[in-house]
């Protein structure tokens, strides 16, 4: 009977988020209904991160789901997970296809021609993979992430993701801007460009060309309307970045930070590229160049020889930044990494008491931050995501949670609103106008 519906589950960053949407687009374009992962499908494919053990174990999981729902199914199962560790994918029982992060889209053909009983496995050496095509031309949505890179060089001792994804590899400038228009033209209002080191954008290019030069022609030509960068590495926001973007009117003033510590000894054990007084001078720059900008971030806890003062020295840190929000979690130990055989292993029960003691930091500063915004009393530019009973749930250029009762208008429309007062991170505002 053949492959007529396919559920589809990602783990991970946005980078795989996207990889899983142009799968589905392409599914949908060639007559295969894709349908909700808890249903009973024809096929599934599992879309793998490895960024934690966590990450690992939730893979392996959702695998055996799949299985479980539909032991009759194909299924795939690609990213980041079965390129580094293929041989523990293939041992579950019940998975038919096995692809790696090169070719993803490949997928598709893979599973409308799989044949039962036995196991595929395809696993690409990424040393000299050239930038995958994958574009993504679906209905008008409120937001859409176009991934402009893949890989990183990196190198940092935790992590096991430089080895599964390889080097930095960048979509050609050309593919990007023509995505980006066709998804305004199409209805998007904001586009997110995002990558595994969405900063390193053009390092791999004989030419010089940038992030920001990027930025800067998108802006140029009028390319969208709202455009927003996916996570940075501190080091590469630095005097040269903001003084090309800060006056450029599609870039919203709101930075996502890879940062992991605010600790310059921590950093150093984990071989990140740059110390916290250098990420803080490079926050402070930004803040000069662009007055309104809030900062989000990656923030671990519980590395390896992390001290008790370590850990105290970034929670200072996310007080003097004042951070919007973080997404703050443990180290987790990955085999073929340096750091998984280091001396001074945290404490499980340590790492999560520190985890639960700087989320709580974050969301106190958070609260800091919002007040500070409602007291400013200055309009905020917002795009309704949800509307329910007149009432828009929307996200602000500075990436405030915004709830806001509104006139008669559409998902997708922006408005003005001004702050009234704010709860459990969501400012309350009052409607203004329509943009």
């Amino acid at each position: 009977m053949g492959v007529r519906s396919v559920g589809i589950y990602t783990l991970g960053c946005k980078v795989s988020q996207y990889e899983s949407s142009a799968i589905g687009e392409e599914f949908s374009r060639r007559g295969v209904k894709v349908r909700p992962f808890s249903e009973v499908c024809d096929a599934y494919v599992i879309n793998t991160c490895t960024v934690t053990a966590e990450s690992d174990r939730k893979s392996r999981q959702i695998i055996r789901r799949a299985i479980s729902k539909n032991p009759a199914a194909v299924v795939a199962v690609v990213g980041c997970y079965t390129q580094r560790a293929p041989s523990e994918v293939a041992q579950i029982e019940g998975v038919d296809i096995i692809l790696g992060t090169a070719d993803k889209l490949s997928v598709v053909d893979r599973v409308l021609s799989a044949a039962r009983g036995r196991t595929e496995i395809s696993v690409s050496d990424l040393s000299g993979t050239p930038f995958e095509p994958m574009h993504i031309e679906s209905a008008p949505r409120t937001r859409a992430y176009v991934k402009i890179e893949d890989g990183c060089e990196a190198k940092c001792t935790y992590c096991a993701i430089s080895a599964a994804r390889g080097p930095v590899r960048s979509k050609p400038r050309d593919e990007v801007i023509r995505e980006v228009e066709s998804l305004y033209r199409r209805g998007t209002r904001e586009i997110v460009l995002t990558g595994i080191e969405t900063g390193s954008y053009g390092a791999d290019f004989e030419e010089k060309y940038t992030l920001a030069d990027l930025v800067l022609e998108l802006d140029k030509r009028g390319s969208c309307e709202r455009l927003r960068l996916g996570s940075l590495a501190p080091e590469l926001v630095g005097r040269e970045f903001i003084e090309k973007v800060a006056g450029t009117k599609i870039l919203v003033p709101h930075f996502h930070l890879s940062l992991q510590s605010g600790s310059t000894a921590v950093l150093r054990r984990m071989k990140r590229r740059y110390t916290a007084e250098r990420a803080y001078e490079n926050i402070l720059r930004i803040k000069e160049y662009m007055p309104s900008s809030q900062f989000t971030a990656d923030l671990m806890v519980g590395f390896p020889g992390e001290t008790r003062e370590e850990f105290a020295v970034t929670c200072d840190f996310v007080r003097r930044v004042r951070f919007l929000d973080a997404h703050v979690f443990a180290y987790s130990r990955r085999e073929g990494t340096p750091a998984a055989y280091y001396e001074g292993q945290v404490d499980e029960a340590e790492k999560h008491e520190r985890s639960r003691e700087l989320i709580s930091l974050v969301a106190s500063v958070r609260d800091g931050v919002l007040s500070d915004i409602v007291a400013r009393g200055e309009p905020l530019r917002c795009i309704a995501e949800r509307v329910l009973g007149g009432v828009a749930l929307a996200h602000s250029d500075e990436f405030c949670e915004v709830r806001a009762e509104v006139p008669p208008i559409s998902v997708g429309d922006m408005f003005f609103a001004l702050p009234v007062s704010h709860k459990d991170g969501i400012i309350t505002a009052k409607f203004t106008e329509k943009i």
